[in-house]
């Protein structure tokens, strides 16, 4: 019987490295691929005319496309201020960055009738999440058709409500139900509306189609196809169960807190009647974690209501999906590692499954890098800057979830202040593990020197 010479596949692997087929790390091609798109959007949002009145400079493009890309939804430029061209250059690089666009490139080669390579495979298995290649044309079929699904519906009833109701002429009520069907899928925030989405607390039609796709949007495609192909509560897989229930127990627990703070406060919600200060706090608790909508003055939000839109925007939407922060499953794995350690479980367990040491390490890891590129961004925000603490910490939240919900200050930063948050803005799309992956050098070979277990104190 023939043996295995390990030295074979270390050789095999050295020609694949040279031959170009495996030269650099997923996570790196997917940060260029990003790159590459906010590149080109800054290239045709610096044309003349992109603006309404007047031509944008190249950094306020780059700013523009970097902040569309990556469904942040943060400006120095309001959305507003653009052309139509502009206006439509943005919401396309919001769909695509939405979406990504592995699932692009992969749809084509299935398209083009090319074999997948293996860097495009490990490419997609790194922004799909996924270990089976198998499943890889399925996913990306899948992505498409959810998202062409629910952006259709969500504009033809919004446009026949606007419409209907007189709100908009038949051509505007179109253009803005496209432009916020993809902007509210995507997570990403946009509106074309003045104060985004608070003329629209007494409209309870428009809150319930908007917070439903912003939530469709970031609870992620597994979950949303998983749901669809079992379409019972007893037959979902327990990732999916606790992604929904998650959801469902933030979004309420937001709810509850913002509608008990705000209720009193003249400057948000106090001059409303009971039902649409309840709607507005509703969209509200939706849009902190995903998304940038706002349906009160952000800026006359108490300091606890404050602190909380920060750490649900800390928080995040589902893996694979449009949403950014540190994603609902890493914060469910770490308070069941808490809870676990709290009880003196060995083992961490969630729905009678036992977590992987891997997966506890690298939730860990999401969440500290996260919190250092947090408080590392937020130091130079205090240096750069003197205004309020809770309003840079807020700024510097908002851009690394890419959930984008400020206090207005963006347009009025300095420029290293809003180089800081083009960083953040892009680490927060691309994963901030995934961004120190590719930039740190990894040892091809492991150690396998192992060391004595010692005792060292911890809190």
């Amino acid at each position: 019987m023939p043996t295995l010479d390990p030295r074979r596949g270390l050789d095999s692997l050295r020609r694949i490295r040279r031959g170009g087929n495996l030269g650099a790390s997923p996570p790196a091609l997917l940060a260029a691929g990003f790159l590459t798109l906010i590149l080109l959007g800054t290239a045709l949002l610096a044309l003349p005319f992109a603006g309404k009145t007047e031509s944008l400079s190249v950094f306020e493009a780059f700013f523009t496309a970097t902040a569309a890309v990556t469904v942040t939804g943060m400006a120095i430029v309001d959305p507003r201020d653009l052309s139509l061209y502009g206006q439509w250059v943005s919401i396309i690089l919001v769909q695509i960055g939405g979406i990504g666009f592995v699932t692009f490139a992969v749809l084509s080669a299935i398209k083009l009738g090319h074999r997948i390579s293996l860097r495009q495979q490990a490419l997609a298995l790194e922004a799909f999440n996924q270990t089976n290649t198998a499943r890889l044309r399925e996913t990306a079929i899948s992505v498409l058709r959810i998202t062409i699904a629910i952006e259709l519906i969500t504009m033809l009833l919004l446009f026949l409500w606007w419409w209907a109701s007189g709100r908009l002429p038949v051509l505007t009520a179109l253009r803005y139900a496209v432009f916020h069907a993809v902007a509210a899928f995507s997570n990403a925030g946009y509106s074309l509306f003045d104060e985004s989405l608070s003329t629209f607390a007494g409209d309870g039609i428009t809150i319930a189609i908007i917070s439903t796709t912003v939530i469709l949007g970031g609870i992620g495609f597994p979950v949303i196809v998983e749901t669809l192909r079992k379409r019972r509560w007893s037959a979902l897989q327990p990732y999916a169960r606790l992604i929904i229930i998650t959801t469902l127990i933030l979004n309420l627990l937001g709810f509850i807190v913002i509608w008990l703070i705000e209720a009193q406060n003249p400057a948000t919600l106090a001059s409303l009647a009971w039902a649409d200060q309840a709607r507005a706090a509703w969209m509200q608790s939706v849009s902190l974690r995903t998304a940038g909508f706002n349906t009160m003055d952000i800026n006359a939000m108490d300091d606890s209501t404050t602190l909380l839109a920060a750490i649900l925007m800390f928080i995040g939407g589902g893996s694979m999906s449009t949403a950014g922060g540190i994603k609902l499953g890493t914060f469910i794995v770490i308070m069941a590692a808490v809870f676990a350690y709290i009880t003196e479980r060995k083992e961490v367990v969630l729905q009678q499954r036992s977590l992987s040491a891997d997966t506890i390490q690298k939730a860990l890891a999401v969440v500290v890098v996260t919190l250092l590129a947090a408080v590392f961004a937020l130091l130079l925000l205090t240096l750069f800057e003197d205004l309020p603490f809770i309003s840079l910490m807020l700024e510097v939240i908002g851009a690394l979830s890419t959930a984008g919900l400020t206090h207005s200050l963006t347009p009025e930063l300095s420029r290293p202040s809003q180089c800081v948050l083009l960083v953040l803005m892009f680490m927060g799309r691309i994963g901030p593990l995934t961004l120190v992956y590719s930039l740190a050098k990894r040892s091809r070979a492991r150690s396998r020197v192992r060391y004595p277990e010692m005792e060292f104190q911890v809190g």
